[in-house]
């Protein structure tokens, strides 16, 4: 599948050309220099105006908002533009725009007329719509007498965004456009993932969902309730769209690192299936979010008067066994055996039962357990490339022993047993520290997940003292507590490793035990550091500048939505996500391990969620657990043909005419 490049010329007023190397524009004609400045630019892909590099759309458009419009030209390091059609994945051709082998051509057909067209996102082009479109979908004169293409809108949404220093309010501006046009908030969030997707998920989503109630505009998902038992099939139908492959769901109970928000986890479903789409392709219509609100014991939200959840605290036990055995059952029911359900933000007591409830019974997996574990032993893996050891070589300290912590250590035990080591004593490389002191034998109250971990040790109280006694290689946290990675921990691992590996993976930003500069700086920049959320570079005194490595599970879970939608995976075993944790591994340069990053950059994460779901692909034909028959040939157009365009569709009517012999009207 691969595609001959056509070669970059220089753009008309870009730095490779003499005559013009920036051109200043009024205000009032920006829209147009941008317009003639990337029609110029699709003129020698012959292709239309997607066809720039994402930062260097970027630039642009960030520039035209001071009044001056200046393309970069691509430099060392970044892609170069595909024509549109298709985005550079490698040599892999991707079909952004229904040219590729498994895709239809002509235009779409819609029974809505009017104003239902404006006010349907998934339809709406705004004033990209053609005279044409306009006059036969009955809304010409509802839009100002203006066409703009879809990268024009792109620069007005930009300029509107530049203006919003509030994060909040930058999210809530990206969740309005998603309302209106969805086509168009994808085009954008794919324009530069790396600048988007701290809004529309960790850190602001956080924030988000700390304001939902407010935030909140219109429909995005279901909200069912406990009073809704032995009607959730009924209110399934209350959706509009009947294809559904898979649902986001949360109950609130432990949202990020914020604890209970209740029917404010809403926010937390709509942001991980738009990463879905953003990320892996997945039709957005295909997604629906769904928060199961039984109430809250969150006393705050209950005892605020604009909370709009239920008011009344968490009903548990056989009450919510029920609610969710027979959303299980109506979801499936409706949506068939092969749609994908992601459980997301259960609290620990109830993440891990229903996860072994319904990981043989159902297309099912939690990404708080099987998602971020995938994605940290992705770091680790990429980390023995720096260490140039096995991973049997290595002893773990875990801050925290909830379901993060968990999932990662069984995919890690999982990871030395193919390298050949017994079970056991994988497991004896790991120790576990919770909010009680280190878990060993003999301590009361330990649930069966933290026994496994338990070790014949004496009780150490601190996570200072158990680094000192322990002496481990890596130490990870997944706890939520902020700065629990104190100097002397960092210090003491630096004195203890020549390159300790630091993992402080608590989400948002502000729970993170420590921060990238701390671990750099303390470590003398020997740390091999990577965390949940986002960092800046850090440039330390002599010069050396890191770029942290963000162990976001997206890297995970919309690469293997995708791969387990298109082959109509039955049951999601923890060999896939090991295997996803694998192909994130290989990805990583020799170039980004010496930058500091153990995760390849984000701006590549359509070609990492392509490439995982290919792969995922190829191991569920290989081990018998698709579905979907017969099997293809060629699984890079495979999974090519179920991934989502932004590119608008074509709503011109299909028309011709006859010969004028045979539309010869008849008279009397």
């Amino acid at each position: 599948m691969n595609v001959m490049m056509k070669k970059e010329t220089p753009l008309p007023f870009s730095s490779g050309n003499p005559e013009i190397q920036q051109q200043r524009v009024k205000p009032a004609d920006e829209s147009l220099a941008f317009y003639l400045a990337l029609e110029r630019r699709s003129a020698s892909y012959q292709g239309n105006m997607n066809t720039l590099p994402r930062k260097s759309m970027f630039a642009l458009c960030r520039n035209a908002s001071n009044c001056v419009v200046k393309i970069l030209s691509s430099h060392a390091g970044h892609p170069a533009a595909c024509p549109t059609s298709i985005a550079c994945l490698g040599g892999v051709r991707v079909c952004h725009s229904g040219t590729g082998p498994y895709k239809n051509k002509g235009s779409v057909s819609t029974k809505k007329r009017g104003y239902d067209i404006t006010r349907n996102p998934h339809l709406n082009k705004g004033m990209a719509f053609t005279l044409e479109e306009r006059m036969q979908l009955g809304i010409h004169g509802l839009l100002p007498p203006c066409f703009l293409t879809q990268d024009v809108q792109v620069l007005r949404v930009m300029k509107s965004y530049e203006i919003r220093s509030n994060p909040l309010d930058k999210y809530i501006l990206l969740m309005t456009l998603q309302d209106r046009n969805e086509k168009l908030f994808y085009r954008l969030l794919t324009s530069d993932i790396e600048e988007f997707m701290p809004i529309v998920y960790t850190p602001t989503v956080g924030l988000a969902c700390q304001q939902y109630g407010l935030a909140f505009r219109r429909p995005r998902g279901l909200f069912i309730t406990i009073h809704d038992r032995g009607h959730i099939a009924t209110m399934l139908n209350s959706w509009p769209e009947e294809n559904i492959k898979a649902i986001v769901v949360t109950d609130g109970e432990r949202i990020l690192g914020l604890g209970d928000l209740g029917s404010y986890g809403m926010g937390i479903p709509v942001g991980k299936l738009a990463l879905y789409t953003a990320c892996g392709g997945v039709p957005p219509q295909q997604c629906l979010p769904v928060l199961l609100d039984v109430g809250t014991d969150n006393q705050v939200l209950l005892d605020d008067p604009l909370y709009i959840g239920l008011k009344h605290k968490r009903v548990r036990g056989k009450e919510y066994d029920d609610l969710i055995d027979e959303f299980m059952q109506a979801v499936t029911d409706k949506y068939g055996m092969n749609c994908l359900i992601q459980f997301e933000d259960f609290a620990n007591s109830n993440a891990f039962r229903i996860l072994n409830k319904y990981r043989n019974r159902y297309c099912t997996f939690n990404d708080d357990i099987q998602g971020t574990a995938s994605v940290a032993v992705a770091g680790i893996l990429a980390a023995l490339r720096i260490t140039k050891s096995k991973l049997s070589d290595h002893t773990f300290v875990f801050q925290g022993a909830g379901e993060a912590a968990l999932g990662i250590a069984h995919l890690l035990i999982m990871a030395m047993c193919k390298e050949g080591i017994p079970y056991s004593e994988a497991a004896n490389r790991i120790w576990m520290v919770d909010s009680k002191g280190l878990i060993v034998k003999g301590r009361s109250h330990l649930n069966h997940e933290k026994e496994e971990f338990a070790h014949e040790h004496a009780h150490v109280k601190t996570l200072e003292e158990v680094v000192q006694i322990i002496k481990p290689s890596a130490i990870i946290g997944v706890a939520a507590v902020t700065g629990a990675f104190t100097e002397k921990i960092i210090k003491d691992m630096a004195q203890f490793n020549e390159r300790p590996i630091i993992f402080a993976l608590s989400n948002p930003t502000s729970k993170a035990e420590c921060t990238a500069e701390q671990c750099y700086t303390l470590t003398e920049g020997r740390g091999i550091f990577a965390s949940g959320s986002p960092f800046d570079k850090v440039t330390l005194g002599d010069g050396r500048t890191f770029y942290p490595g963000q162990g976001n599970n997206a890297y995970v879970f919309p690469g293997v939505a995708l791969g387990v939608i298109a082959c109509g995976v039955r049951h999601i075993s923890d060999e896939i996500f090991l295997a996803t944790a694998e192909a994130i591994a290989e990805m990583v340069t020799e170039e980004n391990l010496a930058e500091g990053r153990l995760y390849p950059p984000l701006s590549n994460i359509r070609e990492v969620s392509f490439k995982i779901a290919v792969k995922l692909v190829d191991h569920a034909y290989r081990n018998g657990i698709a579905s979907l028959y017969p099997e293809p040939k060629d699984k890079e157009a495979f999974v090519l043909s179920h991934i989502y365009s932004p590119d608008y569709d074509s709503f011109t009517l299909d028309t011709y005419s006859w010969p004028l012999a045979a539309m010869e009207v008849q008279d009397v």
